[in-house]
């Protein structure tokens, strides 16, 4: 990952570019529905380890080109090649896999995933690791790793897929494979609005033009506390939650909260 700002980054395996400051990702192998390989996973975890050191871009959005999100690892680029590999290169890559995970969590922008049509093993993944998931009503979204002979606990989905639409919906989706539809994936949590595909990198850009103008340093400590609370009793995350907000007070932009309050004005967030 090259070290220069972000907002002038040329990503290689993908779409990447910055617009208000919005970091925009599309997966852009339309042909094939956007599946990863090697290089892009590599890619993705580089620039998301990159963003927890990027101020300007205070937002993410994922996408994908052509109609479709994602259908996953690519067979023939990824798939095949791992049938060859022996134990230690196999752990390799699903380590690299996971950390590809971590980094989403682990960046303090809000990353949001805009789905359509096909979203599937670990493009389901992608989604299913971001804060906030739009869809359409054409989004298919599988959690197919059965399907191929290997287990549903792929990439952290075990961990997150049942505290997203609960543990019931998820055994069955990663137990049988099948594609949970758009309008079950809203019923369960799974996205938080449906939108007809022409309208979806419209409201995925506005949803993350309202995170980047927002108090992002909150944000990023809201992110932070979400996903540290659930190895947390609630007496902990009580007291996490009464240090993380202390230091929000000692913030700038929660002084200029109050002052456009008293001026009834709005408050220009800068993020410190």
């Amino acid at each position: 990952m090259s070290t220069r700002p972000l907002a002038t980054y040329a990503a290689v395996h993908f779409r990447w570019h910055v617009a208000n400051r919005v970091g925009f990702v599309e997966l852009n192998r339309p042909e094939r529905k956007n599946p990863l390989t090697f290089e892009s996973y590599a890619e993705l975890r580089d620039l998301f380890r990159a963003l927890a050191y990027e101020s300007e871009v205070r937002a993410i959005v994922v996408s994908g080109a052509g109609g479709n999100f994602c259908s996953g690892g690519d067979v023939h680029e990824i798939i095949g090649p791992l049938t060859a590999m022996a134990m230690p290169e196999l752990l390799n890559f699903t380590r690299m896999t996971g950390d590809l995970v971590r980094a989403i969590r682990a960046c303090p922008q809000i990353v949001i995933a805009a789905v359509d049509g096909v979203c599937a093993g670990a493009g389901a993944i992608l989604a299913m690791a971001s804060d906030m998931r739009l869809g359409t009503p054409a989004a298919r979204t599988a959690f197919l790793f059965t399907r191929v002979g290997l287990a549903g606990c792929d990439m952290g989905a075990c961990a997150i897929l049942p505290r997203l639409i609960g543990q019931g919906r998820a055994a069955e989706l990663l137990f049988t494979g099948r594609a949970m539809t758009a309008d079950e994936g809203l019923a369960w949590g799974f996205y938080s609005r449906l939108l007809e595909s022409d309208q979806l990198q419209a409201a995925a850009s506005a949803l993350a033009v309202q995170c980047a103008t927002g108090p992002v340093f909150a944000h990023a400590m809201t992110k932070n506390m979400l996903n540290q609370e659930w190895n947390m009793s609630i007496d902990q995350a009580l007291e996490a939650e009464a240090q993380a907000q202390a230091i929000c007070m000692k913030t700038d932009d929660f002084k200029r909260a109050f002052d456009a309050f008293a001026a009834h004005t709005k408050p220009g967030f800068i993020g410190r």
